[in-house]
């Protein structure tokens, strides 16, 4: 199991990662009330994600479809208000549960996952929040638009498809200074007139709010260290 903190420490992380996020916000000069904190659920139980809930926090990240859907229906019984997001990819054939699920996606990035939205918005008559995915360092692991295909790309979402893209998501280069992607991330989305931006996590949030962030994901801080994959 991961490792998670015990109940108490969890909550205390998230009043240390939320001070932190309001110092940012102090620090750029904008309202804290303009940043969302998405804690970042993934590998965890409900057990865990239980104390994080009940200090009052509502918006969480999680990053597989199956996953999410065994998990949160029953902490959603028993929780009002719950706001759910997913950051991870998504795969087509997985659009009517994401559809049906999630409150936000931060993962449109090719027009067929485009078309199996548009279908799954209008046959629910469900609208989340649609962000598109950046590839703003070019790599070739990574889904996400590259940004010299982002203009069309969005264009294409909002003209072919009819999608309402509230935003863009970007996660930078492991090893390269976030500051530059997420200011590329912030410009193309200005001039596509986008209003939210997915951007930043643990270590670079801070940053991702001076440019500009609206929404940053934080996972292992507030829930403890993740198993390594093996």
């Amino acid at each position: 199991m991961p490792n998670a903190f015990a109940p108490s420490d969890t909550a205390a992380r998230l009043a240390a990662v939320s001070a932190e996020v309001a110092r940012a916000c102090r620090d750029a000069n904008r309202d804290v009330a303009s940043v969302t904190l998405i804690a970042v659920s993934k590998t965890f139980s409900g057990d865990a994600i239980e104390p994080v809930i009940e200090v009052g926090h509502r918006v969480f990240g999680e990053n597989r479809v199956q996953e999410a859907k065994a998990k949160w229906p029953p902490l959603q019984a028993r929780h009002g208000g719950l706001e759910l997001h997913l950051i991870g990819p998504l795969q087509s054939n997985k659009a009517r549960d994401a559809v049906a699920l999630f409150d936000a996606i931060h993962a449109v990035d090719r027009d067929s996952l485009c078309e199996a939205l548009a279908k799954e918005i209008a046959g629910q008559r469900r609208s989340p929040l649609l962000f598109v995915e950046i590839n703003t360092g070019g790599e070739a692991q990574k889904a996400g638009v590259l940004p010299q295909d982002a203009d069309a790309f969005v264009a294409r979402c909002r003209e072919k498809f009819g999608l309402n893209v509230s935003g863009l998501m970007c996660i930078p280069p492991l090893l390269e200074a976030p500051g530059p992607h997420f200011a590329l991330t912030a410009k193309i989305a200005a001039r596509n007139n986008l209003k939210l931006l997915s951007m930043g996590m643990s270590a670079d949030f801070a940053t991702a709010i001076q440019l500009g962030a609206t929404h940053v994901r934080v996972g292992s801080a507030i829930f403890g260290e993740r198993e390594k994959a093996g």
